[in-house]
């Protein structure tokens, strides 16, 4: 995990890894620590914001402490062309008075004209293969282990194509029909004769 340093804050990581799955939400946290000795403001912003959902999107971090962003990624229908992501995020901050509350944020605060110290710092989003963190799950999921605890002693994760998602998710349905289609062809032979004895 790279971490980039801006003038005001060390953002950790500078790369947004998602272990990428169809139809499934995933969450990837970032740490923001204040290198200063004032009070620090922030506010994330991305490319795509109906995509992710950022909690919390802004924020204050005190003198020389630590404050968490977790980033989730909406349910994906379809995996993009080469599992390359466009994505990205901004992490704008600006140093501000003791006298400011989280209500007090606005976005003017960001901008060069507020008179602020302000720094901006740009993060990519990158997708991994859920099978390179955790060979060892039958399902693919990361169990009680965080994406973090997972990659930490493991190489780089090998990129992902949408051809082996869809050989996943094919290899996960066991073939034959479903409780359910059977249960659906059932009532409706049960129907079928009922109304052909009328």
């Amino acid at each position: 995990m790279s971490s980039e340093s801006g003038d005001l804050l060390w953002i950790d990581p500078i790369e947004l890894r998602f272990p990428f799955e169809l139809k499934k939400q995933i969450s990837c946290s970032l740490q923001l620590t204040n290198k200063t000795d004032e009070q620090v403001a922030f506010k994330v912003k991305t490319t795509s914001p109906k995509k992710y959902c950022v909690r919390p999107n802004n924020g204050i971090v005190a003198p020389r402490s630590t404050a968490d962003v977790v980033v989730t990624m909406q349910a994906q229908r379809e995996a993009p062309p080469d599992m390359q992501c466009k994505d990205k995020f901004l992490v704008q901050s600006a140093i501000v008075g003791k006298d400011i509350a989280l209500k007090d944020i606005t976005g003017d605060m960001f901008t060069k004209e507020s008179g602020n110290v302000v720094d901006e710092v740009r993060l990519k989003v990158v997708y991994v293969t859920p099978s390179s963190i955790n060979e060892g799950s039958e399902d693919g999921s990361l169990g009680s282990l965080s994406y973090q605890e997972a990659t930490k002693d493991s190489k780089e994760p090998e990129k992902i194509t949408s051809e082996d998602l869809l050989r996943r998710d094919i290899s996960r349905q066991h073939g034959g029909f479903s409780l359910v289609s059977l249960l659906a062809v059932a009532i409706l032979g049960i129907l079928l004769g009922f109304l052909m004895k009328r």
